[in-house]
Protein backbone atom coordinates (compact mmCIF):
# COMPACT_ATOMS: atom_id res chain seq x y z
CA UNK A 1 0.00 0.00 0.00
CA UNK A 2 1.36 3.81 -0.88
CA UNK A 3 2.41 5.67 2.05
CA UNK A 4 0.07 8.44 3.82
CA UNK A 5 1.07 11.87 2.87
CA UNK A 6 2.09 12.44 6.87
CA UNK A 7 4.06 9.03 6.68
CA UNK A 8 5.92 10.01 3.56
CA UNK A 9 7.14 13.22 5.17
CA UNK A 10 8.44 11.79 7.87
CA UNK A 11 10.10 9.34 5.75
CA UNK A 12 12.18 12.29 3.32
CA UNK A 13 12.78 14.20 6.76
CA UNK A 14 14.26 11.21 7.72
CA UNK A 15 16.53 10.92 4.76
CA UNK A 16 17.38 14.33 4.36
CA UNK A 17 18.61 14.70 7.75
CA UNK A 18 20.89 11.43 7.72
CA UNK A 19 22.34 12.91 4.41
CA UNK A 20 23.29 16.27 6.02
CA UNK A 21 24.44 13.85 9.14
CA UNK A 22 26.79 11.87 6.48
CA UNK A 23 27.18 14.09 3.69
CA UNK A 24 27.56 17.73 5.59
CA UNK A 25 26.03 21.46 4.82
CA UNK A 26 23.93 20.51 1.50
CA UNK A 27 22.14 22.98 -1.16
CA UNK A 28 18.44 22.64 -1.56
CA UNK A 29 19.67 21.10 -5.31
CA UNK A 30 21.68 18.76 -3.72
CA UNK A 31 19.20 17.27 -1.42
CA UNK A 32 16.96 16.69 -4.29
CA UNK A 33 19.81 15.43 -6.26
CA UNK A 34 20.55 12.56 -3.44
CA UNK A 35 17.34 11.56 -2.43
CA UNK A 36 15.67 11.79 -5.98
CA UNK A 37 12.36 14.22 -4.72
CA UNK A 38 10.92 16.95 -6.62
CA UNK A 39 12.02 20.33 -6.50
CA UNK A 40 8.70 21.31 -4.39
CA UNK A 41 8.98 18.00 -2.18
CA UNK A 42 12.33 19.00 -1.15
CA UNK A 43 11.22 23.07 -1.01
CA UNK A 44 8.59 21.50 1.66
CA UNK A 45 10.93 19.57 3.70
CA UNK A 46 13.37 22.19 4.00
CA UNK A 47 11.33 24.61 5.48
CA UNK A 48 9.44 22.19 7.54
CA UNK A 49 12.72 21.05 9.29
CA UNK A 50 13.71 24.55 9.22
CA UNK A 51 10.72 25.76 11.40
CA UNK A 52 11.31 22.99 13.87
CA UNK A 53 14.79 24.01 14.26
CA UNK A 54 16.41 21.08 12.96
CA UNK A 55 18.10 22.56 10.32
CA UNK A 56 19.56 25.85 9.64
CA UNK A 57 21.29 28.22 6.65
CA UNK A 58 25.16 27.64 7.53
CA UNK A 59 26.45 29.25 4.54
CA UNK A 60 26.23 29.68 0.64
CA UNK A 61 27.37 27.24 -1.87
CA UNK A 62 30.23 29.73 -3.34
CA UNK A 63 29.17 28.43 -6.90
CA UNK A 64 29.50 31.86 -9.08
CA UNK A 65 26.39 31.96 -10.90
CA UNK A 66 23.77 34.83 -11.80
CA UNK A 67 21.99 35.93 -8.90
CA UNK A 68 22.59 34.69 -5.11
CA UNK A 69 24.34 32.12 -4.41
CA UNK A 70 22.58 28.52 -3.19
CA UNK A 71 21.60 28.39 0.66
CA UNK A 72 23.47 25.69 2.35
CA UNK A 73 21.95 23.53 5.06
CA UNK A 74 23.16 22.07 8.04
CA UNK A 75 21.81 20.23 10.99
CA UNK A 76 21.45 22.80 14.42
CA UNK A 77 24.03 20.85 15.81
CA UNK A 78 23.45 22.84 19.21
CA UNK A 79 20.02 22.01 18.85
CA UNK A 80 21.03 19.51 22.04
CA UNK A 81 24.19 18.13 23.85
CA UNK A 82 25.73 14.84 24.71
CA UNK A 83 27.91 13.30 27.24
CA UNK A 84 29.71 9.92 26.77
CA UNK A 85 32.00 8.26 29.41
CA UNK A 86 34.15 6.00 30.13
CA UNK A 87 34.06 4.38 33.61
CA UNK A 88 37.10 2.31 34.53
CA UNK A 89 37.93 0.89 37.87
CA UNK A 90 40.16 3.96 38.67
CA UNK A 91 38.50 6.66 37.71
CA UNK A 92 35.95 8.01 34.35
CA UNK A 93 36.62 9.78 31.13
CA UNK A 94 34.08 12.11 30.03
CA UNK A 95 33.03 13.82 27.01
CA UNK A 96 30.68 16.17 25.60
CA UNK A 97 29.80 16.94 22.59
CA UNK A 98 26.81 18.25 20.06
CA UNK A 99 23.82 16.76 18.29
CA UNK A 100 26.08 15.87 14.93
CA UNK A 101 29.02 14.77 17.38
CA UNK A 102 31.66 17.22 17.35
CA UNK A 103 33.53 17.07 20.78
CA UNK A 104 33.44 20.15 22.52
CA UNK A 105 35.04 19.30 25.99
CA UNK A 106 36.97 16.56 27.74
CA UNK A 107 37.37 15.32 31.41
CA UNK A 108 39.55 12.90 33.01
CA UNK A 109 39.38 12.63 37.05
CA UNK A 110 40.92 10.06 38.68
CA UNK A 111 38.43 8.29 41.65
CA UNK A 112 40.19 6.20 44.47
CA UNK A 113 37.45 3.80 45.55
CA UNK A 114 38.88 3.79 48.70
CA UNK A 115 37.21 7.19 49.38
CA UNK A 116 33.49 5.30 49.68
CA UNK A 117 30.53 5.36 46.96
CA UNK A 118 29.05 8.30 47.67
CA UNK A 119 32.10 10.62 47.55
CA UNK A 120 33.17 8.44 44.55
CA UNK A 121 29.78 9.49 42.57
CA UNK A 122 30.16 12.91 43.58
CA UNK A 123 33.67 12.84 42.07
CA UNK A 124 32.31 11.14 38.64
CA UNK A 125 29.12 13.50 38.35
CA UNK A 126 31.08 16.46 38.85
CA UNK A 127 33.80 15.83 36.10
CA UNK A 128 30.14 15.26 33.57
CA UNK A 129 29.18 18.48 34.91
CA UNK A 130 32.70 20.55 34.88
CA UNK A 131 32.80 18.77 30.92
CA UNK A 132 29.53 20.16 29.70
CA UNK A 133 30.46 23.65 31.63
CA UNK A 134 34.07 23.59 29.23
CA UNK A 135 31.50 22.86 26.47
CA UNK A 136 28.99 25.92 26.93
CA UNK A 137 26.97 28.00 29.10
CA UNK A 138 24.19 25.89 28.27
CA UNK A 139 25.16 22.53 27.60
CA UNK A 140 24.54 21.47 31.60
CA UNK A 141 21.38 22.22 31.60
CA UNK A 142 20.60 21.16 27.85
CA UNK A 143 22.44 17.41 28.34
CA UNK A 144 20.01 15.42 25.99
CA UNK A 145 21.35 11.99 26.43
CA UNK A 146 24.52 10.44 28.65
CA UNK A 147 25.71 7.65 27.12
CA UNK A 148 28.13 5.35 29.49
CA UNK A 149 30.40 2.14 29.17
CA UNK A 150 31.74 0.56 32.00
CA UNK A 151 33.04 -2.89 32.68
CA UNK A 152 30.63 -5.67 34.38
CA UNK A 153 27.34 -7.38 32.97
CA UNK A 154 24.60 -5.06 32.11
CA UNK A 155 21.03 -6.45 32.47
CA UNK A 156 19.54 -6.90 29.34
CA UNK A 157 15.81 -6.91 30.80
CA UNK A 158 16.75 -3.65 32.92
CA UNK A 159 19.79 -1.98 31.34
CA UNK A 160 21.16 -1.80 34.68
CA UNK A 161 24.63 -2.41 35.70
CA UNK A 162 24.67 -5.68 37.29
CA UNK A 163 26.72 -6.52 40.31
CA UNK A 164 29.93 -7.97 40.04
CA UNK A 165 32.62 -9.10 41.98
CA UNK A 166 35.43 -7.40 41.51
CA UNK A 167 34.24 -4.19 40.47
CA UNK A 168 34.15 -0.76 42.34
CA UNK A 169 30.17 -0.07 44.09
CA UNK A 170 30.28 3.17 42.69
CA UNK A 171 30.07 1.77 39.14
CA UNK A 172 26.22 0.96 40.16
CA UNK A 173 25.32 4.10 41.68
CA UNK A 174 26.29 6.46 38.78
CA UNK A 175 23.60 5.76 36.89
CA UNK A 176 21.08 6.76 39.14
CA UNK A 177 22.90 9.48 40.29
CA UNK A 178 23.01 11.19 37.31
CA UNK A 179 19.72 11.01 36.18
CA UNK A 180 18.77 12.27 39.57
CA UNK A 181 20.77 15.63 38.89
CA UNK A 182 19.76 15.18 35.30
CA UNK A 183 16.03 14.88 35.12
CA UNK A 184 15.47 15.61 31.64
CA UNK A 185 18.13 13.78 30.24
CA UNK A 186 18.57 10.58 29.34
CA UNK A 187 21.08 8.25 30.86
CA UNK A 188 22.17 4.17 29.53
CA UNK A 189 24.59 2.50 30.24
CA UNK A 190 26.58 -0.34 28.44
CA UNK A 191 28.84 -2.72 28.20
CA UNK A 192 32.32 -1.23 27.43
CA UNK A 193 33.68 -3.95 24.80
CA UNK A 194 29.99 -3.93 23.55
CA UNK A 195 30.57 -0.06 23.15
CA UNK A 196 34.18 -0.98 22.03
CA UNK A 197 32.55 -3.40 19.26
CA UNK A 198 30.47 -0.60 18.06
CA UNK A 199 32.71 1.66 17.61
CA UNK A 200 35.24 -0.50 15.85
CA UNK A 201 32.51 -1.36 13.38
CA UNK A 202 31.35 1.99 12.49
CA UNK A 203 34.99 3.94 12.29
CA UNK A 204 37.59 1.42 13.08
CA UNK A 205 39.10 -1.70 11.68
CA UNK A 206 35.32 -3.88 11.45
CA UNK A 207 34.05 -0.98 8.87
CA UNK A 208 33.19 -3.54 6.16
CA UNK A 209 31.74 -6.82 8.44
CA UNK A 210 28.53 -7.14 9.82
CA UNK A 211 29.48 -10.61 11.35
CA UNK A 212 32.88 -10.07 13.62
CA UNK A 213 34.44 -11.17 17.41
CA UNK A 214 36.14 -8.62 19.16
CA UNK A 215 38.35 -9.55 21.67
CA UNK A 216 39.26 -6.71 24.00
CA UNK A 217 42.97 -6.73 25.05
CA UNK A 218 42.91 -4.44 28.10
CA UNK A 219 43.28 -4.36 31.99
CA UNK A 220 41.76 -7.62 31.73
CA UNK A 221 39.95 -9.94 28.96
CA UNK A 222 36.65 -9.30 27.62
CA UNK A 223 34.87 -10.42 23.84
CA UNK A 224 31.92 -8.55 21.87
CA UNK A 225 29.91 -10.57 19.63
CA UNK A 226 28.13 -9.12 16.80
CA UNK A 227 26.34 -11.17 14.12
CA UNK A 228 24.67 -10.30 10.75
CA UNK A 229 24.41 -6.73 12.45
CA UNK A 230 23.33 -7.32 15.91
CA UNK A 231 25.16 -6.96 18.97
CA UNK A 232 24.48 -9.91 21.15
CA UNK A 233 23.89 -9.76 24.98
CA UNK A 234 22.76 -12.90 25.84
CA UNK A 235 20.20 -13.85 28.16
CA UNK A 236 22.00 -12.61 31.07
CA UNK A 237 24.05 -9.76 29.66
CA UNK A 238 26.69 -11.79 29.72
CA UNK A 239 27.67 -12.94 26.03
CA UNK A 240 31.51 -12.25 25.90
CA UNK A 241 32.54 -12.78 29.37
CA UNK A 242 35.92 -14.49 28.16
CA UNK A 243 38.06 -14.07 30.98
CA UNK A 244 35.99 -16.76 32.96
CA UNK A 245 36.64 -19.33 29.64
CA UNK A 246 38.16 -22.57 30.66
CA UNK A 247 41.71 -22.94 29.34
CA UNK A 248 44.91 -25.17 29.44
CA UNK A 249 48.09 -23.46 30.76
CA UNK A 250 46.25 -21.76 33.59
CA UNK A 251 47.07 -24.50 36.10
CA UNK A 252 43.33 -24.08 37.81
CA UNK A 253 40.01 -23.60 36.91
CA UNK A 254 37.82 -19.95 36.80
CA UNK A 255 35.01 -20.07 39.25
CA UNK A 256 31.98 -18.62 39.60
CA UNK A 257 33.55 -15.50 40.99
CA UNK A 258 36.78 -15.50 40.16
CA UNK A 259 38.14 -15.63 36.53
CA UNK A 260 41.70 -16.20 37.47
CA UNK A 261 42.33 -19.81 36.84
CA UNK A 262 40.14 -18.79 33.44
CA UNK A 263 41.77 -17.23 29.78
CA UNK A 264 42.11 -14.35 32.03
CA UNK A 265 44.98 -15.80 33.92
CA UNK A 266 46.90 -15.84 30.07
CA UNK A 267 45.74 -12.78 28.70
CA UNK A 268 45.05 -10.28 31.08
CA UNK A 269 47.54 -7.23 31.67
CA UNK A 270 49.00 -9.10 34.60
CA UNK A 271 49.39 -12.24 33.16
CA UNK A 272 51.06 -10.05 29.83
CA UNK A 273 53.47 -8.35 31.96
CA UNK A 274 54.37 -11.84 33.98
CA UNK A 275 55.45 -13.25 30.59
CA UNK A 276 57.33 -9.94 29.97
CA UNK A 277 59.53 -10.86 32.97
CA UNK A 278 60.31 -14.37 32.00
CA UNK A 279 61.56 -13.24 28.64
CA UNK A 280 63.87 -10.76 30.46
CA UNK A 281 61.58 -7.98 29.29
CA UNK A 282 61.01 -4.73 31.77
CA UNK A 283 57.60 -4.61 32.80
CA UNK A 284 56.16 -2.18 35.20
CA UNK A 285 54.50 -3.40 38.76
CA UNK A 286 51.68 -4.14 38.90
CA UNK A 287 51.20 -3.60 35.01
CA UNK A 288 47.26 -2.04 34.24
CA UNK A 289 45.67 -2.00 30.19
CA UNK A 290 48.34 1.05 29.00
CA UNK A 291 51.15 -0.54 30.64
CA UNK A 292 50.78 -3.71 28.93
CA UNK A 293 50.39 -2.14 25.62
CA UNK A 294 53.39 0.14 26.09
CA UNK A 295 55.23 -2.97 26.77
CA UNK A 296 53.46 -5.14 23.70
CA UNK A 297 54.35 -1.62 21.45
CA UNK A 298 58.10 -1.55 22.55
CA UNK A 299 58.41 -5.41 21.67
CA UNK A 300 57.34 -5.33 18.54
CA UNK A 301 59.68 -3.39 16.72
CA UNK A 302 62.56 -4.36 18.89
CA UNK A 303 63.25 -7.18 16.29
CA UNK A 304 65.94 -9.44 19.29
CA UNK A 305 65.63 -12.32 20.34
CA UNK A 306 63.83 -11.98 23.80
CA UNK A 307 61.19 -9.89 21.98
CA UNK A 308 60.39 -12.26 18.96
CA UNK A 309 59.83 -15.21 21.69
CA UNK A 310 57.56 -12.96 23.44
CA UNK A 311 55.17 -11.95 21.21
CA UNK A 312 55.30 -15.23 19.89
CA UNK A 313 53.94 -16.62 23.11
CA UNK A 314 51.26 -13.99 23.75
CA UNK A 315 49.91 -14.87 20.52
CA UNK A 316 50.13 -18.82 20.98
CA UNK A 317 47.79 -17.96 24.38
CA UNK A 318 45.68 -15.15 22.43
CA UNK A 319 45.16 -18.18 19.66
CA UNK A 320 43.62 -20.62 22.26
CA UNK A 321 40.79 -18.29 23.48
CA UNK A 322 40.40 -17.12 20.05
CA UNK A 323 40.26 -20.73 18.66
CA UNK A 324 37.37 -21.53 21.01
CA UNK A 325 35.14 -17.95 20.05
CA UNK A 326 35.90 -19.45 16.26
CA UNK A 327 34.52 -23.18 17.26
CA UNK A 328 31.31 -21.60 18.64
CA UNK A 329 30.38 -18.90 16.62
CA UNK A 330 32.35 -19.18 12.82
CA UNK A 331 32.76 -15.10 13.04
CA UNK A 332 34.69 -15.17 10.17
CA UNK A 333 36.77 -12.13 11.37
CA UNK A 334 38.25 -11.15 14.93
CA UNK A 335 39.40 -7.75 16.14
CA UNK A 336 42.08 -7.69 18.67
CA UNK A 337 40.91 -4.90 20.44
CA UNK A 338 42.03 -2.11 23.56
CA UNK A 339 45.45 -0.34 24.08
CA UNK A 340 46.97 -4.06 23.77
CA UNK A 341 45.22 -5.11 20.59
CA UNK A 342 46.07 -1.96 19.32
CA UNK A 343 49.66 -1.81 20.41
CA UNK A 344 50.80 -5.05 19.19
CA UNK A 345 49.30 -4.23 15.28
CA UNK A 346 49.74 -6.11 12.22
CA UNK A 347 52.66 -8.49 13.60
CA UNK A 348 50.86 -9.42 16.79
CA UNK A 349 47.19 -10.27 14.74
CA UNK A 350 49.49 -11.92 12.07
CA UNK A 351 51.08 -14.48 14.32
CA UNK A 352 47.52 -14.93 16.18
CA UNK A 353 45.95 -15.50 12.76
CA UNK A 354 48.71 -18.30 11.74
CA UNK A 355 48.29 -19.99 14.61
CA UNK A 356 44.61 -19.96 14.70
CA UNK A 357 44.90 -21.13 11.17
CA UNK A 358 46.30 -24.77 12.59
CA UNK A 359 44.03 -24.93 15.40
CA UNK A 360 40.79 -24.21 13.46
CA UNK A 361 39.53 -25.57 10.06
CA UNK A 362 37.06 -22.71 9.80
CA UNK A 363 38.41 -19.46 7.75
CA UNK A 364 38.76 -16.45 9.75
CA UNK A 365 40.60 -13.23 9.44
CA UNK A 366 42.70 -11.94 12.44
CA UNK A 367 43.39 -7.72 12.56
CA UNK A 368 43.87 -5.41 15.16
CA UNK A 369 41.83 -2.52 16.15
CA UNK A 370 42.36 0.63 15.23
CA UNK A 371 40.64 2.69 18.06
CA UNK A 372 42.38 0.55 20.81
CA UNK A 373 41.30 2.47 24.60
CA UNK A 374 39.50 5.29 23.08
CA UNK A 375 37.12 2.90 21.05
CA UNK A 376 34.84 2.57 24.30
CA UNK A 377 34.34 6.34 24.72
CA UNK A 378 34.17 6.65 21.48
CA UNK A 379 31.47 3.83 21.47
CA UNK A 380 29.45 5.45 24.08
CA UNK A 381 29.28 8.86 21.98
CA UNK A 382 27.87 7.00 18.60
CA UNK A 383 25.15 5.24 20.92
CA UNK A 384 24.45 8.08 22.53
CA UNK A 385 23.92 10.47 19.38
CA UNK A 386 22.32 8.13 17.76
CA UNK A 387 19.79 7.68 20.71
CA UNK A 388 19.14 11.37 20.24
CA UNK A 389 18.94 11.85 16.83
CA UNK A 390 16.22 9.16 16.84
CA UNK A 391 14.17 10.67 19.05
CA UNK A 392 14.62 14.43 17.60
CA UNK A 393 14.67 13.46 14.23
CA UNK A 394 11.13 11.64 14.64
CA UNK A 395 7.94 13.21 12.96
Amino acid sequence: MPASPSTARAINDRLALRLLQQEGPLTAGQLKQLTGLSRPTVSDLVDRLTVSGLIRVVGESGEQRRGPNARLYGIAADRAHLAALDVRTGGVLVLVSDLVGRVLAEVAVPIDAGSGTGPAVEQAVAAVEEAARKAGPDAWAGLHTVGIGAPGLVDPATGDLRDSSGLPAWHRSLVAALQRRLPKARVTVENETNLAALAEQREGAARDRDTFVLLWLGHGVGAAVVLDGRLRRGASGGTGEIGFLPVPGTGSLPSATDCDGGFHALAGAAAIGALAREHGLPAEVPLDGPGAARLVARAVPAGNEPATRFLDTLADRLAIGTAAVTAVLDPGCVVLGGEIGQAGGEPLAARVAARLKRLSPLPTEVRPGTLGGAAVLRGALLTARDRAQDELFAP
